[in-house]
């Protein structure tokens, strides 16, 4: 299984960057694809100092859009890691602007897999795909990984979480009318924190920049399922050579923490800063949503989503790293690549 080759799409990203050095450092050469040969020599070395092995990483400049190019890039490779998924700081227009490229990206890479007879694609989608679309809300439910949100719902959901919603669907059923012998894993994420490499960081360590930079007047009573950012490469990894792991989903999340719990960790960590931990009412949070539509979002996070996290630990014995260190790890490369003063 070593020395093989892995496509992975999304190089420069949070997770893309940290799944590369792990597979780096695994032994595997790794095929980076990226939109912009500009950022080719500082995500280089960002990896480098991660790896002693960045001789085996090479990189190609490719759009999720182009069918043709995702063809000539899987020649003789062995595995596909699709990380890349478009995920913008701010609402678009049309969430067709969301939903295409994830969808048709989805497509271009497996039928791409199909046709060059590559073994597996392992799709790094995310829990959103499987605890949303709610609009009857039931306490009691836990989800799990064969629960799907429901992208017609009128309240419970967003126009990111329906485009990974729909870019996954879309992915299975392909797989169900394919002839090759490929196969398709599929790894659904929660919030993503742990260390930071570089100044281009994941949308979710800006839960903690916010707590670290004063951004907060008072906390919104909001919770996640977390996941260290190591935790979610090491399960890409194992979803990718465990035999045992081909056609399922598996969630990646170690634990649920609120918002508050967030601070508080903090705060025992750095109790020489001003973290915030008073919590705003409910209706405040609403009434400030009202009027800063891209925090709408957050709204969907006041409800307690229970999540049945054992599968990954129990099939592919996956030993996720613990919420508080995550948030830990997050802080502290957050404070020494000074995001935050």
């Amino acid at each position: 299984m070593k020395n093989s080759k892995v496509l992975l799409t999304g190089v420069t990203g949070f997770l893309g960057s940290h799944t590369t050095i792990k597979l780096l450092n695994e032994g595997y050469e790794v095929i980076g694809t990226l939109r912009s040969e500009e950022r080719i020599p500082s995500i280089k070395k960002t990896i480098s100092e991660h790896t002693a092995h960045i001789d085996r990483l090479s990189f190609a400049v490719a759009d999720l859009d182009r069918s043709d190019v995702w063809r000539e890039l899987s020649k003789g490779v062995d595995f596909i890691q699709h990380v890349a998924s478009p995920f913008p700081s701010t609402l678009p227009k049309h969430e067709d602007d969301l939903i295409r490229p994830a969808k048709n990206g989805t497509l271009n890479i497996l039928r791409a897999a199909a046709h060059n007879n590559i073994k597996r694609v392992v799709m790094t989608s995310a829990l959103c795909t499987i605890a949303y679309g709610n609009d009857e809300w039931d306490e009691d439910k836990v989800f799990n990984e064969n629960d799907w949100t429901n992208i017609n719902s009128s309240k419970d959901i967003t126009p990111y979480y329906k485009s990974k919603t729909i870019a996954e669907r879309v992915a299975w059923e392909y797989m169900k009318n394919n002839l090759s012998e490929l196969e398709l894993v599929t790894v659904c994420p929660g919030a993503i924190l742990g260390p930071v490499l570089e100044n281009d960081y994941g949308n979710s360590a800006n839960i903690v920049i916010a707590l670290l930079n004063g951004s907060y007047p008072a906390l919104p009573k909001i919770g996640f399922d977390l996941v260290d950012v190591r935790s979610v490469a090491d399960l890409l990894t194992k979803a990718m050579e465990s035999p045992k792991a081909a056609g399922n989903r598996y969630i990646a999340a170690s634990e649920y923490l609120t918002l508050k719990d967030v601070s508080d960790i903090l705060q025992e960590h750095y109790p020489e800063r001003k973290i915030p931990s008073a919590q705003f009412p409910n209706f405040i949070t609403r009434i400030i949503a009202h009027f800063r539509p891209e925090l709408k979002p957050v709204l969907l996070e006041m409800k307690r989503r229970k999540t049945d996290l054992t599968k990954a630990i129990k099939e592919l014995e996956w030993e996720p790293i613990s919420g508080k260190n995550a948030v830990i790890a997050c802080a502290e490369s957050i404070l020494k690549l000074k995001i935050v003063k």
